[in-house]
Formats: structure tokens, C-alpha cells, sequence
């Protein structure tokens, strides 16, 4: 067997301390959550029970955690498919250039570079000027877009930059209308892609905190309500929440890429079949 370099070794080592520092604390939240009814939140271990997930789905004394995650859940949809929709009619308009093309392009990401604090403070400063409520779902929603939008814009440039134009031109020479070029032809195969935007813009909104936090309004969002409960929740309770929410964050991600993998099969499946016909 060929000897590693030492340089491997050096490299290996500094790829598991990044594991372990990405990792290591959902993992410290996750063991500390099973503590027993007289347990903390620290180390060592008061014995070891579900004690503290069951006492999540009591009534709390304080927090309002199920309805903070509703709304959470909610707002995430509504940005997911805003960010899907806006994404994709973008991507297609920037296919053909236009005048001040470039300009657009720079005012649609700069948000990104600008510190999401001051996002949500300019947001609501604007709501309170023109008399509208401060809500999670008007400004809440508005200030998380200026966040997801800019991803979900450069992953569509990416992917129509390296999109065949040939199969919409044959789709043309067949007598297809624009409309059944771009839903029979192009939305198939860029459909992965799209699923990819809705996850980024699912997860980015679910878990935002900062671009939140001024616009929310009289009603938290999760992660809003969480960081209240760090101030004043003295049990593992606050724990076991943090497991169910990274738990629930996972089976998101797992739900895409199940529909990414029976995509991909369904597709596989047309190319052999349009193989055997020829």
C-alpha cells in the first residue's frame, strides 16, 4: 500500500475539527436533550429519559413554541414558492439581454452583502412610515425574500447559462406554442434545479433570525421565539426542542432529495425508452 504523505495526515485532521466544530454542537444539544426529570443544562447527565420532549407537547409556562412554528412553517412555504416563481421568470428574462441588464443584476444581489440587521431594520422603519403593520407574514416575508431571492436568482442564471437551446428549437420546429415549449420541455428538465431553489428558499426563511427579528411583529417566528426562550427557560426543555426543529429540518431535506432521486429515475426511464424506440 502506498505511504501517505504527511501533508494527508495534516488535512485529515483538519477535516475532522471541522466536522466536529460543524457537528459537535447539534450533537451536544441532541445528548443533553435526553436528560432525566431532575436533569440541567450542562454536563453530566442527571439521568437519561424522554421526560423533556414529552414536556414540550404540555402546556408551556411560558413561549408559545407550536404557534411560533406554524408560523414559521407557514412563511417558509409562502417564500419558497415566491422565491421559486420569481427565480425562474428571472432566469428566463435574463437570457435574452437587455438594457441595464447588467445594472439589475447587481441591485438584485446587492442585499446579500448588506448585514441582515440592518435589512430588517430599514423593512420596518419603512412599514412604520407608511402606517402598514409590522407582521411576519407582510414584512417578515418581505425582508426574508430580499435574503432567499438573490440565491434562488443565481442558481437559475447557472442553470439556463448552461441550458441547450436545441431541445426548444426542436420543440419549435414540432409546432409547439412558447408556453408548451417552456411547460412540456424546458420546466422537466430544469425541474431538479427548481427543487433545489425551494429547499434554499424553505430553509433560509425557516431559520432566519436576524431579518426577522424587527419585522416581525406582536408574533414570533421560531427562531425568535427560541432565542426568547434562552433567557428565561432554565430546563432541557429548550434542548429537546432544538433536537425536534434540527430533526424537522432534515426530513425537509431528505423529502428533496427523495424527489430529486425519483426525478432523476423518471428521466432515466424516458432516455431509455426513447432509445429503444429508435
Amino acid at each position: 500500500m502506498e505511504k501517505r504523505s504527511l501533508s494527508f495526515y495534516l488535512l485529515s485532521g483538519f477535516f475532522v475539527l471541522f466536522v466536529l466544530f460543524l457537528y459537535g454542537p447539534i450533537l451536544t444539544i441532541g445528548i443533553l436533550s435526553f436528560q432525566g426529570p431532575q436533569g440541567g443544562l450542562t454536563f453530566p447527565m442527571n439521568g437519561v429519559s424522554l421526560h423533556w420532549f414529552r414536556d414540550l407537547f404540555e402546556e408551556q409556562a411560558v413561549g408559545d413554541i407550536w404557534g411560533s412554528f406554524r408560523r414559521s412553517f407557514a412563511l417558509g412555504l409562502m417564500v419558497m414558492v415566491t422565491t421559486v416563481v420569481v427565480s425562474v421568470l428571472g432566469g428566463l428574462a435574463f437570457r435574452k439581454r437587455f438594457k441595464g441588464a447588467t445594472i439589475l443584476f447587481y441591485l438584485a444581489i446587492a442585499s446579500l452583502v448588506i448585514p441582515s440587521i440592518l435589512i430588517s431594520l430599514g423593512v420596518g422603519l419603512i412599514f412604520n412610515q407608511l402606517g402598514l403593520p409590522v407582521h411576519w407574514a407582510s414584512s417578515g416575508y418581505g425582508s426574508q425574500l430580499t435574503w432567499t431571492l438573490p440565491f434562488g436568482l443565481l442558481i437559475m442564471f447557472a442553470v439556463f447559462n448552461r441550458f441547450d437551446k436545441s431541445y426548444e428549437e426542436a420543440a419549435r420546429d414540432q409546432g409547439a406554442s412558447a408556453w408548451q415549449t417552456f411547460a412540456y420541455v424546458v420546466l422537466p428538465i430544469i425541474a431538479p434545479s427548481l427543487l433545489g431553489v425551494a429547499l434554499f428558499g424553505f430553509t433560509l426563511s425557516y431559520d432566519e433570525f436576524a431579518r426577522t427579528l424587527l419585522t416581525a411583529g406582536s408574533y414570533n417566528t421560531l427562531p425568535l421565539e427560541i432565542f426568547g426562550m434562552t433567557t428565561n427557560v432554565t430546563t432541557p426543555v429548550i434542548f429537546a426542542l432544538g433536537t425536534l426543529t434540527t430533526v424537522f429540518s432534515f426530513c425537509i431535506i431528505g423529502v428533496f432529495f427523495v424527489m430529486v432521486w425519483f426525478m432523476s429515475r423518471r428521466k432515466d426511464k424516458g432516455s431509455d425508452a426513447g432509445k429503444g424506440l429508435v
